[in-house]
């Protein structure tokens, strides 16, 4: 039989750390040093963008503006009008198909206009579940749907971020202009 194995004593030295002294122990240093730093930042300016009274692309706030928007940033969604300032979507639920998120809710109807069969009588998107991915905009085949560089509006209450077909036809105007050539 072997002996049980007993482990080897411990002779590291346990540091060349000086004994702590009384204040040390009580923490008072430490809490001195954190109230003077809460100070500090308390009486310097507010480095923070009053969104959305200021956007953060605001070059009026020089100083707090974070640059220019990436042309790839995936914002809120509209809906894209065609000339006659109709609704370009054609409900055919591609979008809504291809949405992983499962966000867009559309009912057709038929459409008063002879250029196409259906339109959409409602078209949800609720953007609290929408992962902004684009995967709607890539599949629409009449560039009926878009993302647009906007931010994101602040709102009070779930119900105001599912944009109903009308917020969506009105939400950004200035990203109403044609992408797509005609064929």
């Amino acid at each position: 039989m072997s002996a049980p194995h007993t482990p080897a004593p411990q002779d590291a030295p346990e540091g060349d750390h000086p004994p702590l002294t009384a204040s040390e122990k009580s923490y008072l240093p430490s809490i001195v040093k954190g109230i003077g730093i809460t100070l500090q930042r308390f009486f310097k300016p507010n480095f923070t963008v009053q969104y959305p009274e200021v956007g953060p692309y605001d070059y009026a706030a020089q100083d707090r503006a974070i640059g220019e928007v990436n042309p790839r940033h995936r914002g809120e969604h509209i809906l894209v009008k065609d000339e006659q300032g109709r609704e370009k979507c054609v409900a055919c639920l591609l979008c809504m198909a291809a949405c992983p998120a499962l966000c867009i809710h559309i009912e057709p109807e038929p459409a008063p206009w002879d250029d196409r069969e259906r339109r959409p009588k409602v078209f949800e998107i609720d953007m609290l579940r929408c992962i902004y991915c684009g995967y709607c905009e890539e599949a629409c085949p009449c560039d009926a749907i878009r993302l647009t560089p906007k931010l994101y509006t602040p709102t009070t209450s779930r119900t105001e971020r599912v944009y109903d077909k009308e917020r969506l036809l009105e939400n950004n105007p200035e990203a109403q202009v044609p992408q797509r050539p005609r064929k």
